[in-house]
């Protein structure tokens, strides 16, 4: 069993900033590759940021300079810090990680539930 839990969303005015964080727990033996994607309504999902577990980044052109991932490897952990925050970044954001779980031999996608963040004055 492998969950992931987002927390941290919510609603914010324009300009502010949020912190998402994402911690994936149960019978996981490594992390590869962990993102962030966001659906806003009658929209596809989308790759917001994506982090290697090298630490390599790689962001979308619309939150490049504005939004920066990070991860902490002991904690099975990927936060998304969102700064100068737009009206267009509001979405449901899903924490996303490529695992291994214990058993398995192969790295599987897995999912989180999925968290509101909404901006707006």
């Amino acid at each position: 069993q492998v969950q992931l839990v987002e927390s941290g969303g919510g609603l914010v005015q324009p300009g502010g900033s949020l912190r998402l964080s994402c911690a994936a727990s149960g019978s996981i033996l490594n992390i590869n590759d962990m993102g962030w994607y966001r659906q806003a309504p009658g929209e596809q999902r989308d790759l917001v940021a994506l982090i290697t577990n090298h630490g390599v980044t790689n962001y979308a052109d619309s939150v490049k300079g504005r939004f920066t991932i990070s991860r902490d490897n002991a904690k099975n952990t990927v936060y998304l810090e969102m700064n100068n925050l737009k009206p267009e970044d509001t979405a449901v954001y899903y924490c996303n990680g490529r695992l291994l779980r214990t058993g398995f031999y192969a790295y599987s996608d897995y999912w989180g539930q999925g968290i509101q963040v909404t901006v707006s004055s």
